[in-house]
């Protein structure tokens, strides 16, 4: 059993005994940058990419495959993924890459609606500005860095690249072809995909640009981070007919080595392969040329770090170590699916759901609609049981995929409801069962009270919200089944189930909210999970906003 057991178990009790250094508190003004500062590099203004309106979310949301069993496919005529499809491409392009970058990551408005957050009061400060973006992010800190690896297939320069979300443009930080190099550090056992392309997306975190907030829980944030931006990016990909999947197993230190980076302060978490439309009819992965004598290729230039005093907290080191420890040692095939979801036992009072389905909305659209509804929750307006279906389907089907579960066959998330304003729904606690379409009963009554007391912020009235959605990964499970390095994959999960929760929300243009700070111990001993390995890490408020909510309009202004 490695440190990321103890990690887990102290996440999961932060809300009874709190994880050290107890005392922290964060110096705001010296602060991180959200995004890197790289001076006198030139950056290289990507296009913003058209907004097709046949990149349908449903596409993404509720895909047909192994996760929905019994789900029919969504209504769009352009619901077919295979390549050739309507709406399909047969592979990325600059204008598709920079599209979905911008969708995903980049700042696409800026967040001044009157809302309960902590943060109202400086919103109207540009220093103290809140920009909007498809992704949510831990604490709005968004502390993945995404770097391009561009090939000789590709359209750029074959080098590194680092994505600026400030100015939507790209800079190239080294040049010359390194995809042979990140071929080799995922090594020969890792998917096809990833080894038949020489374009990369390389995802890596800063922890200081969390920890200054969240200190040694900051880890567990940015596995959430992570999974959000990758699910976004796998909900976009389906929306135009393609796939993505993210590659969580390989030598991390020699990307580490590849980009600059010090592994204790900055690390690779993930690489995102990306298949390149050949317009030019060379292969898309041209075979590697023997490798020459010397040291690996390195980025030479350095971020500039905005905070006069950068702090190490000991806890993030120690998980750090613990999840790179093997980190080239990819799980057997089928490992996972003993850490798979367990299913919902028969029986019991049961009510069901109407059959899932999503409006046919352009992905880009709800992207661009997706926020927090930090207290506007008001139940005179009870939600339709039928987009409750929708969401909780949805966020039952989510899976990272990638190399750990390349077939997507292993459905990691149980999801639960505590039912507050639901149009035939008594309020009560039920666990959803995916397979029937169905809710059953954990306990009868109103939920309320319980959801306020347990919640630690002042910035959700979740007894206003049609319900409240809480998925459970078995973490330690996780752990057992492919080694610590399994965090960053369970955790991850969690955070792509809040992002697909997000944007069905949107395309149902219902309020939602997803919240860290809670008591997770008392939802475990609520629903009875003790034994099960089944971790409640996030709870997600669902409803309708009060009416006419008070917004600026920048854009115009």
């Amino acid at each position: 059993m490695g440190y990321a057991h103890e990690y887990a178990d102290a996440v999961l009790h932060r809300g009874r005994i709190p994880m050290e250094p107890a005392d922290f508190v964060p110096d705001w003004p010296d602060g991180p940058r959200r995004g890197k500062f790289y001076p006198g590099v030139e950056a290289c203004a990507l296009p913003v990419g058209e907004d097709r309106a046949d990149a349908l979310a449903g596409r993404g949301l509720l895909p047909p495959g192994p996760l929905t069993p019994g789900l029919p496919p969504p209504a769009s005529p352009t619901a077919s993924l295979t390549p050739g499809a309507a709406g399909a491409a047969d592979g990325f392009t600059l204008p598709l890459l920079s599209a979905m970058l911008k969708d995903s990551y980049g700042l696409t408005g800026r967040r001044l609606g009157i809302q309960a957050n902590s943060d109202l009061s400086g919103l109207p400060f540009y220093t103290h500005a809140n920009w909007s973006r498809g992704t949510a992010g831990g604490g709005g800190l968004y502390p993945v860095a995404v770097h391009w690896a561009a090939g000789p297939s590709g359209p750029l320069t074959p080098g590194v690249h680092y994505y600026d979300v400030q100015r939507h443009a790209v800079q190239r930080l080294l040049t010359g072809d390194v995809s042979g190099r990140v071929r080799e550090a995922l090594g020969p056992d890792a998917p096809a995909e990833a080894l038949e392309t020489d374009q990369y997306l390389i995802l890596g975190v800063k922890y200081w640009q969390t920890a200054f907030k969240y200190n040694s829980f900051a880890y567990h944030v940015v596995c959430t981070d992570l999974g959000t931006l990758v699910q976004t990016w796998r909900i976009w990909a389906a929306a135009h007919g393609l796939r993505v999947a993210p590659v969580l197993w390989f030598d991390e230190p020699r990307l580490n080595g590849l980009l600059g980076t010090a592994g204790e302060e900055e690390t690779v978490f993930a690489v995102v392969p990306l298949r390149w439309e050949n317009a030019t009819g060379r292969p898309p992965a041209p075979e590697p040329s023997p490798r020459p004598a010397g040291p690996d290729p390195t980025v030479l230039h350095r971020d500039l770090e905005r905070s006069r005093t950068v702090l190490a907290f000991p806890t993030v080191r120690a998980v750090h170590e613990a999840t790179v420890e093997g980190a080239r040692d990819r799980p057997a095939p089928g490992a996972l699916a003993a850490a798979a979801a367990r299913p919902v036992p028969a029986g019991g009072r049961r009510v069901p759901l109407p059959a899932p389905e999503f409006p046919e909305v352009p992905v880009r659209r709800v992207l661009r609609n997706r926020r927090s509804s930090f207290g506007r929750f008001d139940a005179a307006r009870p939600v339709a049981p039928e987009h409750l279906s929708a969401v909780l389907a949805a966020c039952a089907a989510t899976s990272l995929g990638g190399d750990a579960d390349p077939g997507g066959t292993v459905r990691p998330v149980r999801m639960y409801a505590f039912v507050n304003h639901v149009a035939g729904v008594e309020p009560g606690a039920y666990v959803y069962d995916p397979d029937r379409g169905e809710l059953a009963l954990v306990e009868a009554g109103p939920q309320g009270a319980f959801l306020q007391d347990t919640y630690f912020l002042a910035n959700y009235n979740l007894e206003q919200a049609g319900a409240v959605l809480v998925p459970t990964v078995r973490t330690t499970a996780v752990l057992d089944a492919v080694g610590d390095r399994g965090y960053r994959l369970a955790v991850g999960t969690a955070g792509a189930v809040a992002q697909t929760f997000y944007l069905a929300a949107s395309a149902l243009s219902l309020g939602a909210g997803v919240a860290l700070g809670f008591d997770n111990i008392a939802f475990v001993e609520k629903l009875g999970l003790e034994g099960t390995q089944e971790a409640p890490l996030l709870i997600m408020p669902l409803g309708h906003e009060r009416p006419r909510p008070a917004d600026f309009r920048h854009e115009i202004a």
